[in-house]
């Protein structure tokens, strides 16, 4: 008799697993059936040319604060950093150090920083890691890991290196900037790495996460911005850096934070966006076979009714700023990202500052292989 419980409960469940349909239904593919619609609607009021605002500084000043405005209620600042070292170690012509900071009174941040050797202070880039859907590590997709010391950090440093042959083509881009003169900083973004979820890194725990924090009024997206934001001003305090010359770069959602961060802090100068830009009417929509599911890694509550994407990252006009993508790349459809780079060319050349923007389209998929991190660099030397 148990047994047969037992497989009663398994036919159940199973069951049960299937998804139950109706015949009439208002959503397909995670999006509204009625998504073109929504799109035909959306006229970004506030960008720059559509404005009633004809003075850009103006703009931009209005314009940021939308984006604030839609970002919530920010953490509440700590009293102090109260950085905590945790390691430290010298690498071939930098050192390696594994800190805590405190960035709000709510929480501290694990993060690593490279410093190179000799006479500072330095340029600085605050180094943005990417989404892919894999939580377990976070700012050690930009910074290879210190030496392990425990069975954790092993596991860490495998999945890095790993993570790192896969995207990156076997460089970690914060120690490939660090040797060549850089201070690097980069922390994990909420729910990456050590601010994870006590249990275990499950993607699909993402978006309700998410919710519930909104629950709370706060934006678990725009967290992750006002982090970037408060760990850039504590990069400008270091003494061995450069306060006036920070740049930051970043991949996937790495690049979404990284034109982020360039068009809301003025502690930025320069700013490299890999593999994130694309216009919403291409990317939330059915045409291509794939709807986006990036879902609240990128979403700031009602900001689509003022701004689109390249709207946002025009407010760091007349900064440089380098925007790579790649033809190969299934996440961000060429026509929305071809869109984008015209949108944003015409504000730079508005302002008479077109030679600061460059925007790029290479035969490659979603990645930042060597040959896009050797443009970065050249771009920072450039420009930086």
């Amino acid at each position: 008799m148990p047994s047969l419980l037992i497989i009663i409960m398994l036919l159940l469940s199973s069951l049960c697993s299937v998804a139950q349909k109706r015949e009439k239904y208002e959503f397909k593919r995670n999006l509204p059936v009625y998504a073109h619609e929504l799109l035909a609607d959306l006229d970004y009021p506030l960008a720059w040319g559509r404005s009633n605002i004809k003075n850009f500084d103006e703009w931009r000043r209005e314009a940021r604060q939308k984006v604030l405005d839609c970002m919530l209620l920010p953490p509440p600042p700590a009293d102090d950093y109260a950085v905590k070292l945790i390691a430290e170690e010298q690498r071939d012509g930098y050192k390696a150090r594994q800190i805590e900071i405190r960035l709000s009174k709510y929480y501290s941040v694990p993060a690593l920083i490279l410093i190179p050797d000799g006479k500072g202070p330095f340029p600085a880039i605050n180094c943005l890691h990417d989404h892919g859907g894999h939580l377990f590590i976070g700012k050690e997709k930009m910074i290879r890991p210190l030496a392990p010391r425990t069975k954790e950090d092993s596991l860490v440093t495998k999945d890095a290196d790993k993570w790192i042959e896969g995207l990156y083509e076997g460089q970690y881009v914060g120690d490939y900037l660090a040797k060549n003169g850089y201070v690097v900083f980069s922390a994990d973004a909420p729910m990456w790495g050590e601010r994870g979820q006590m249990e275990g890194a499950k993607r699909e725990k993402y978006d309700m996460i998410a919710g519930n924090m909104m629950m709370y009024g706060i934006d678990l997206c725009a967290y992750m911005t006002y982090d970037d934001i408060s760990g850039t001003e504590y990069l400008a305090s270091l003494p061995e850096v450069d306060a006036e010359r920070i740049g930051c770069v970043g991949f996937s959602m790495g690049g979404y934070r990284s034109w982020m961060l360039a068009a809301l802090s003025d502690r930025i100068k320069v700013g490299v966006a890999v593999c994130w830009m694309v216009t919403t009417d291409e990317q939330l929509t059915f045409n291509y076979g794939r709807t986006e599911n990036g879902g609240f890694a990128n979403c700031l509550p009602g900001l689509r009714r003022w701004l689109d994407y390249p709207h946002i990252a025009s407010i760091a006009c007349p900064k440089p700023m380098l925007f790579i993508n790649g033809r190969q790349d299934k996440l961000f459809p060429v026509a929305g990202v071809e869109k984008a780079f015209r949108q944003m060319h015409d504000v730079w050349d508005s302002q008479g500052a077109g030679n600061n923007i460059e925007t790029e389209l290479w035969d490659v998929p979603h990645s930042f292989y060597l040959p896009a991190q050797k443009r970065m660099l050249e771009f920072f030397r450039r420009r930086l």
